[in-house]
């Protein structure tokens, strides 16, 4: 660490009151990762120097199942972060007129997310777009206010936590530190929170971490910490300004902090299939047109809707159809900037609509995962002379 950062946290040890904060958090929540503990314990501090950063990480606490700490990991933040404001079931309007008010900026903590983004949850475009919005410093949303209807910006930057069952839109997941959360084992013991207790406690390091902002300020300001390997783009934005609180801090929290950062990053890209196009494509690229260069239409129906661990069989109720099909292959271009569309294809039986290998690949290089050793060793293909069908 310089000596100009040392400079700047020798009044408060920023590494020790960062550990004052993940204990705090140990004593109340069970968290599936070691790299949890860190991240939470820098997003609390971040709440504290968001007017530092471009953009501002969400963290989502997540789960498959009810009971398994999400609120009670909501409720320690709560304790820890400035202004803090519990928005179940709070409109868009009320929020974003929140973060442009007089009172200064808070944070948002939004339990039941799913009631919001869930499958029955409707539409809710509108806090969508809010939440977007706020991910960056210059985020605005447009309303027509007063007689007049004028047109006004009211700022949307504000540091937001979730916590909900399933999942959420990719929108939001990918502006987010993502913590999956897991019922307790019978052998996992944590202190009962007691609000009338322990919310003190809370409190008093809230105040410490505000202290140790204003004095941790012109460090991160500004400041370009080294990413790991490996994290860029989205990924880097979410935990850009992370990483800079760590290394303010010192002590071990910048190593603990990358080793955080590619642990997390990592588990959100292996739960994230990507868009429903993407996996389309994914599996006739690894699956359905291995070693043939074309497949008729029903063929490539046929084997999609056997896949196991596959959403086609079962897409709102029914199978992939041959239109729904056509629609979403469409939306991708072949190289000659075509739409990518069904055509003839000689089979013994007579000519069928297909699609061919060649018309796809282009969408396969810009859109997929790398394939697999065992996918990537097939030529696409080899086979040209009419199907057997």
């Amino acid at each position: 660490m310089t000596s100009t950062t040392q400079q700047t946290t020798d009044a408060i040890d920023g590494a020790a009151l960062l550990n004052e904060v993940e204990a705090f958090h140990r004593r109340f929540n069970i968290f599936p990762t070691e790299s949890a503990y860190v991240a939470v314990a820098l997003w609390d501090a971040h709440a504290h120097l968001l007017d530092c950063f471009d953009s501002t990480p969400r963290i989502a606490f997540l789960s498959p199942e009810p009971g398994s700490g999400k609120s009670r990991a909501l409720e320690i933040v709560e304790t820890l972060v400035p202004r803090p404001m519990v928005a179940v079931n709070a409109s868009a309007a009320a929020l974003f007129r929140a973060v442009s008010g007089p009172d200064g900026r808070p944070t948002i903590l939004f339990d039941e997310i799913d009631t919001v983004f869930g499958p029955k949850a409707g539409d809710n475009e509108e806090l969508r777009g809010f939440l977007n919005a706020g991910h960056r410093r210059t985020g605005v949303t447009y309303r027509c206010v007063g007689d007049s209807q004028t047109v006004t910006p009211f700022p949307s930057y504000t540091a937001v936590a979730v916590a909900g069952l399933g999942s959420l839109p990719d929108t939001i997941l990918d502006r987010s530190v993502i913590i999956r959360m897991r019922r307790r084992a019978r052998n996992e013991k944590v202190e009962p929170f007691r609000a009338r207790l322990h919310e003190q406690e809370g409190h008093a390091l809230r105040d410490r971490l505000a202290d140790w902002a204003e004095q941790a300020r012109g460090w991160v300001m500004g400041a370009w910490p080294e990413m790991p390997e490996g994290v860029s783009d989205r990924p880097a934005d979410v935990w850009e300004g992370l990483l800079a609180i760590a290394d303010a801090a010192g002590g071990d929290w910048p190593e603990r902090a990358r080793e955080a950062c590619v642990s997390l990053v990592k588990a959100s890209q292996a739960n994230d299939k990507g868009s429903l196009g993407i996996r389309l494509l994914t599996d006739l690229r690894d699956h359905v047109l291995i070693g043939i260069d074309r497949l008729p239409t029903i063929a490539i129906l046929d084997r999609l809707n056997a896949l196991d661990d596959a959403p086609w069989a079962d897409l709102h109720g029914k199978p992939l159809d041959n239109r729904r099909l056509s629609k979403m292959l469409g939306e991708y271009m072949t190289a000659d900037n075509d739409p990518v569309a069904s055509r003839n294809i000689r089979t013994s039986g007579g000519v069928l609509k297909g699609f061919f290998a060649k018309d796809l690949e282009d969408a396969w290089t810009r859109y997929c995962p790398p394939p697999t050793a065992a996918t990537s060793a097939t030529p696409l293909h080899p086979r040209s002379e009419p199907l057997n069908l």
